[in-house]
């Protein structure tokens, strides 16, 4: 989707604290692979990049997977989206300094709307290009997730959730919409 620029600007939120790149991959509680990766980008604003994600809030608006405005109210709906009885949400926060921040920012913006199933090779590549070399570019989230986890001073977190709730993916486009409309209401 490609919101108006202005729009993306006018929402524009900045989270308090200190500047933070958060990896997200999201597990399947049956296989143990990973079936999604994003990252969020908190500097002069926090943005989430979701390559080839099937997220989406009215609120939220999205231009080259790029969502603004990600509000602590927005950032626990995308969480708890993922988190569903089949897949788990991992966290991998890394503190960076203000210019990393501000670079990532820039390169998310620059990526352009990603190709399905390309979220791995998104995500580790602009881990790459600031400078986290570690970080191997690859397809498979599980493999970027363990890169992610290796760099010193990460802060894991686990989010389980056995509730299927109304917007769950499980529970199709159709009932997604009506749970999206309800909840801007």
């Amino acid at each position: 989707m490609q919101a108006p620029l202005a729009q993306a600007q006018a929402a524009a939120y900045r989270a308090p604290g200190a500047p933070t790149l958060t990896v997200y991959t999201m597990i399947s509680n049956l296989s143990g692979r990973g079936g999604h990766s994003a990252l969020m980008v908190s500097g002069s604003q926090r943005v989430l990049f979701d390559p080839a994600g099937s997220w989406y809030h009215p609120t939220a608006p999205e231009r080259g997977d790029v969502f603004f405005g990600m509000t602590p109210g927005l950032v626990e709906f995308y969480e708890d989206y993922h988190a569903r009885p089949s897949y788990h949400v991992v966290k991998h926060e890394i503190a960076v300094d203000a210019a990393t921040a501000e670079r990532a920012l820039q390169l998310v913006q620059a990526h352009g709307t990603a190709g399905k199933a390309t979220c791995g090779q998104s995500v580790s590549g602009v881990l790459r290009e600031l400078g986290f070399t570690s970080v191997k570019r690859a397809w498979f989230p599980e493999r970027v997730m363990r890169d992610v986890a290796a760099l010193p001073g990460v802060r894991e977190t686990k989010r389980f959730d056995d509730v299927e709730d109304p917007w769950s993916p499980e529970r199709g486009a159709r009932a997604q919409a009506i749970a999206l409309e309800k909840a801007a209401e």
